[in-house]
């Protein structure tokens, strides 16, 4: 991001005031395969960080996505797991798919099947469905 959109805009996620509060507060802990940079609190809890833990945060490289935090390191921002992805070797689940952005508002959005902004062609009704009539 530019100089301009740091210093007035709030959207992307890293305005001066972050980086202010990382060079007081933060170290650095790692970065994710979207270019992503995680931190913790330097020393002490502080008022911020929740059941008496440092507090951990993330800057985006681009826009503020949180759909972009992979996997290993969510588990790391929520607490979930103590020890951050750079200290141990991290194995996906075969389940664990890449990352897809939100598709909604084009083309590739997910139409099921009787939407009508799909094939445009709704299934014949089955006749299981009474309606209900007031007695």
């Amino acid at each position: 991001m530019g100089i301009f959109s740091e210093i007035f805009s709030w959207w992307g996620g890293n305005t001066w005031g972050t980086r202010l509060t990382i060079a007081r507060q933060g170290r650095f802990v790692g970065s994710d395969s979207f270019g992503n940079s995680y931190y913790e609190q330097l020393k002490g809890v502080g008022p911020e960080g929740p059941l008496g833990r440092p507090r951990r945060w993330v800057t985006y490289t681009k826009l503020a996505d949180p759909s972009k935090v992979p996997p290993e390191w969510h588990g790391w921002l929520h607490y979930t797991v103590d020890t951050p992805p750079t200290e141990e070797r991290y194995v996906a689940k075969p389940w664990q798919k890449p990352h897809r952005p939100n598709m909604t508002g084009t083309p590739e959005a997910y139409r099921p099947a009787g939407s009508i902004l799909g094939s445009g062609h709704r299934p014949r009704a089955t006749g299981d469905y009474k309606p209900w009539r007031p007695e």
